[in-house]
């Protein structure tokens, strides 16, 4: 039986996420699994996701870091808590900050690996390090913070039944935490 990617594990309630989303048929539906102390993804952009002929837009290129870092997020804290992917209470992950250098033009015509690498983990943030290459040439570089949504915010989207692309006029800031 093949590994279940990280996504995979995600609560159906909020599995609707555009890049990692398994449940939203139209989404990049990304999937992210350990290769020792790194996360590693791999994806195949479609012609539609052009910039310009034979290169792949920067929006896909930084959809694909937030999602994978957020994933990876979610990974090591169940690494670091001792926990199997999967458990209650679900450890879900949002982006609190999304950075990415462009280093080099992206081809379009080829698999994009991406590589995380965890910083830091401190109180419900984790700082996440992402490389994006093409045929073994680095292409773009991404840092982002993830923050542990809160298990209420899991429970709100429950009970609003969230089977959308969101909880409408949901704007309210995640608490802060150390």
């Amino acid at each position: 039986m093949p590994e279940k990617a990280f996504q995979d594990f995600y609560p159906d309630d909020v599995s609707h996420c555009y890049g990692c989303g398994r449940l939203n048929a139209q989404g990049l539906q990304i999937k992210s699994f350990w290769d020792g102390a790194e996360s590693v993804c791999h994806f195949r952009p479609r012609p539609y996701h052009t910039a310009l002929p034979g290169y792949v837009y920067g929006g896909l290129i930084a959809s694909l870091i937030d999602c994978h870092a957020t994933g990876t997020a979610a990974a090591a804290r169940h690494r670091e808590e001792e926990r199997a992917m999967g458990t209650e209470p679900p450890l879900r992950f949002v982006t609190a900050s999304l950075h990415v250098d462009y280093l080099a033009p992206t081809p379009i015509d080829t698999v994009l690996e991406l590589r995380g690498r965890v910083r830091e983990i401190k109180g419900r943030k984790v700082s996440v390090a992402v490389t994006l290459s093409a045929d073994g040439n680095l292409c773009a570089r991404g840092d982002v913070v993830a923050v542990q949504m809160p298990p209420d915010w899991v429970e709100k989207l429950k009970l609003k039944g969230s089977r959308g692309p969101g909880v409408k006029g949901s704007c309210e800031k995640l608490p802060d935490s150390e």
